[in-house]
C-alpha cells in the first residue's frame, strides 16, 4: 500500500502527468475515505489535498472531473547487475589525448 512519503506519479486518463509525495493521510468522517496530502513535485511546488478511498490510495483508477485518475506508487529500479553479461557494453579503444584540467591552469 502507498504510505507518507511515497512518492506516486499521476496520471490522467492513462498519460502521466506529475509526480508527487504524500506528505499526509488523515481519515475522513466517512468509513474507508481519507484527506492526502500530496507535495506536488513541480516548479513552483505546490501543495494539495484530495479526499480519496483507501484503494485510489493503493493504484485504482477514479475519476475527477469525469476524467480518469489513477495513482501509481513509484518505486526505485535497482542498480544493474555487474555480473549479467548482457548489459556489459565492449569497451572502445580511443586515441585521444588526456588533457588535465590542472595542467591548463599553469602558467
Amino acid at each position: 500500500m502507498t504510505k507518507e512519503n511515497d512518492i506516486v506519479l499521476i496520471y490522467l486518463e492513462d498519460e502521466p502527468i506529475a509526480f508527487a509525495r504524500i506528505e499526509q493521510i488523515l481519515p475522513d468522517a466517512k468509513k474507508d475515505w481519507y484527506h492526502v496530502k500530496l507535495l506536488m513535485l513541480q516548479v513552483p511546488l505546490q501543495v494539495t489535498t484530495w479526499i480519496l478511498r483507501d484503494v485510489y490510495i493503493s493504484g485504482q483508477a477514479f475519476t475527477m472531473g469525469g476524467k480518469r485518475v489513477r495513482l501509481e506508487k513509484v518505486v526505485c529500479p535497482k542498480d544493474p547487475d555487474p555480473s549479467d553479461k548482457k548489459q556489459e557494453m565492449p569497451e572502445k579503444q580511443s586515441s585521444g589525448k588526456v588533457i588535465s584540467f590542472a595542467d591548463l591552469k599553469k602558467p
